[in-house]
């Protein structure tokens, strides 16, 4: 797999440091290798979610170390609309487990827009209400590039193993504003936003707020 991605974090230096032993060695080869040794793992099937959790329930894992933590799920007015369990249990783009009473006026499904840990807060709406097209982030890490002195066109990544989207990047200050050329959907904070020149990172930083809208000076 390409883990591009989650490496992306690292500096220039960190990465001259790491040594990655089976980086020219297909997954199919590292699976047949282990079968000759008797490796009890060379059959386990690839994980999709987090691999430590066994039964892929990340809300019931969470509680069981955070607690149950009570809160309001609201609409993009905030008008409550029902109640949840931990703001933890819940991501960007989730339709699933939402317990509201009321249905949409408008006849769309709800999907979780935004989630807010401080006031434990998890804003819903329909699906449309997803698509972004303006990022902001925080903590550049320019991995394989200087830090740009101006705006630059790239491709950006959005979520491990995600599609790539054409996009325009500029630091502003000690954010890096980025425009995308296409909407993307379900964009939450905490995610890096990956930048590329075709596969080569060109660095990353921290998702902490997205707009529905490019901010103008981005393009």
């Amino acid at each position: 797999k390409d883990q591009s991605y989650v490496l992306a974090v690292l500096t220039s230096e960190q990465l001259a440091r790491a040594m990655f032993p089976l980086g020219d060695t297909t997954k199919d080869q590292v699976r047949r290798e282990a079968a000759e040794r008797g490796l009890a793992v060379a059959d386990k099937p690839d994980s999709h979610d987090i691999c430590f959790i066994a039964d892929g329930d990340t809300g019931k894992f969470l509680q069981g170390r955070l607690g149950s933590a009570p809160g309001a799920i609201v609409d993009d007015g905030g008008t409550v609309l029902g109640r949840h369990d931990g703001s933890y249990a819940f991501t960007v783009g989730q339709r699933r487990g939402l317990r509201i009473g009321t249905p949409s006026p408008d006849g769309w499904p709800r999907y979780v827009l935004d989630i807010e840990p401080v006031s434990n807060t998890v804003t819903v709406g329909p699906a449309p209400a997803l698509d972004v097209t303006g990022i902001e982030a925080q903590r550049a890490v320019w991995t394989g590039c200087p830090e740009p002195a101006g705006p630059i066109g790239c491709l950006v990544q959005l979520r491990a193993h995600g599609e790539t989207y054409p996009a325009t990047a500029r630091m502003d200050g000690g954010t890096l504003r980025i425009g995308l050329n296409q909407p993307a959907r379900g964009v939450a904070r905490g995610q890096a936003a990956v930048l590329y020149d075709g596969d080569t990172v060109l660095g990353s930083a921290t998702i902490s707020g997205t707009s529905r809208r490019s901010p103008a000076p981005v393009l």
